[in-house]
């Protein structure tokens, strides 16, 4: 029933969404962890939940017109996937990068569904973006782009319909030349996007709240297996807001943390990684990781990106990109001593990657768990927003860690359940689907 029931999914899935990879990939890493969940459940076949589930309930595509610094017309794509809305209005981040396409939109969409269910917060899944890339663009020509994205996107969106986040490419700069736009279109100021700079309604945390989220749902995995961050060397990918922030969280828990990296390459720093001389390069010049050994010569810098995971460590957390992490990569960190797996990013371990690490034994905590804290925030920011109020940084800070221990104990609770115990990513993806699918069922066909 299991293989038969991910089979005929996969087969529907792959003649409607053809050329998508990704999209395919997520969607049967959830088919195989629920399939058994659905056979014990006759009503969730009956009902066609999963077969629901899987289609947005809308997809928007959409032009991009805009003008560079040149005086020169350039030509991009919009796109926004409104996926799941049983839970609340729809809730996911904008991707600006030259890699987006529909099918990366649908694959971080799907993923959001169930990613925003276990925060534990009333918010459904969606996920938007463009093949713009800001990368090497004046503040001039991002704004000209972000107002152009939002004449658009302005009529799909609002604070109770669908509120979009910063994601890759998208940050502080970017959500405020985006909530400009559609105030002046809307003539509103409402909660209508997260990540908002603190003195026009954003929330403190949220652009920590991903890496901070990402080493506190880690700890408890540590502590499961009897220790703590202290004295741990870390091995973490990327160098945005993710990788920055849980260095600095799991510095201050004592933990040795030895790389950080780019689509270029990525440093080494037996001595720790100084987050002051990074926080320059990446948030102030928006330079490149290799500028790190300028500052600090005693660290290495290596070009080849996919090295990183031969670098010893005792927890592994990829936050840079989707499938950063293969199963040979997997092999090498289990034959290092790698305890503990934290996915900073969205499914940054290929499947072959994650079975590896489950039957090691290592502690392997799926993104839509372990990176949950940032979207967990927004709809933190969210209800400040609708209480024209804002909370201090150690309110929404321990809001946070608790949002993250539930998570947590959700996972366990369900792999236990369903007889997979110590399995979070079969964990999570049953936790996040009985949640939607009963809302599903609650609300009719719809």
């Amino acid at each position: 029933m299991t293989h038969a029931f991910v089979e005929q999914i996969m087969g529907t899935v792959e003649v409607r969404n053809p050329g998508e990879p990704e999209f395919h990939q997520a969607v049967r890493e959830v088919a195989e962890s629920v399939a058994g969940v659905i056979d014990q459940r006759p009503e969730l076949a009956r009902l066609r939940v999963f077969e629901r589930l899987v289609e947005p309930e809308r997809q928007i595509l959409f032009r991009v017109p805009w003008t560079d610094d040149a005086g020169q017309v350039q030509v991009n794509r919009g796109f926004r996937v409104e996926f799941n809305s049983a839970l609340g209005p729809y809730k996911g981040g904008l991707r600006f990068h030259p890699s987006v396409y529909l099918g990366i939109v649908k694959f971080l969409g799907f993923e959001q569904i169930f990613k925003n269910a276990l925060t534990t917060t009333p918010i459904g899944g969606s996920k938007g973006g463009s093949d713009f890339d800001p990368k090497g663009k004046s503040n001039m020509e991002v704004m000209r782009f972000c107002q152009s994205f939002m004449s658009e996107l302005f009529r799909h969106i609002g604070p109770d319909t669908d509120v979009p986040a910063g994601d890759i490419g998208v940050g502080t700069r970017e959500i405020g030349y985006l909530f400009g736009q559609y105030k002046k279109l809307s003539n509103t100021f409402t909660g209508v996007l997260t990540g908002k700079g603190l003195d026009w309604g954003g929330s403190h945390i949220r652009t920590e709240a991903t890496g901070y989220g990402l080493v506190y749902i880690v700890t408890r995995a540590l502590a499961d297996r009897g220790t703590d961050w202290a004295g741990k060397r870390v091995v973490i990918s990327g160098s945005g807001n993710v990788a920055i922030y849980a260095t600095q969280k799991a510095q201050q828990l004592g933990a040795m943390v030895v790389t950080l990296s780019d689509s270029d390459g990525y440093i080494v720093d037996e001595d720790g990684i100084d987050l002051d001389t990074v926080r320059q390069i990446k948030e102030v010049r928006r330079g490149r990781i290799r500028e790190y050994v300028d500052a600090r010569p005693g660290a290495t810098y290596i070009e080849d990106g996919d090295s990183i995971w031969s670098v010893p460590c005792d927890v592994a957390l990829p936050s840079a990109t989707q499938n950063e992490l293969d199963d040979v990569a997997a092999r090498t960190l289990i034959a290092n001593g790698c305890i503990a797996v934290g996915e900073g990013a969205n499914m940054p371990s290929t499947p072959d990657a994650v079975d590896l690490f489950i039957d090691a034994c290592v502690s392997f905590i799926p993104g839509k768990a372990a990176n949950a804290g940032g979207v967990a925030t927004s709809a933190l920011e969210m209800s400040q927003n609708s209480l024209r109020f804002q909370w201090t940084f150690d309110d929404v800070d321990r809001r946070l860690q608790g949002i993250m221990n539930a998570v947590y104990d959700q996972c366990t609770a369900a792999a236990d359940a369903y007889g997979a115990p110590g399995d979070l990513a079969a964990g999570a993806n049953i936790a996040g689907f009985l949640k939607v699918a009963n809302a599903m069922i609650d609300q009719g066909v719809v």
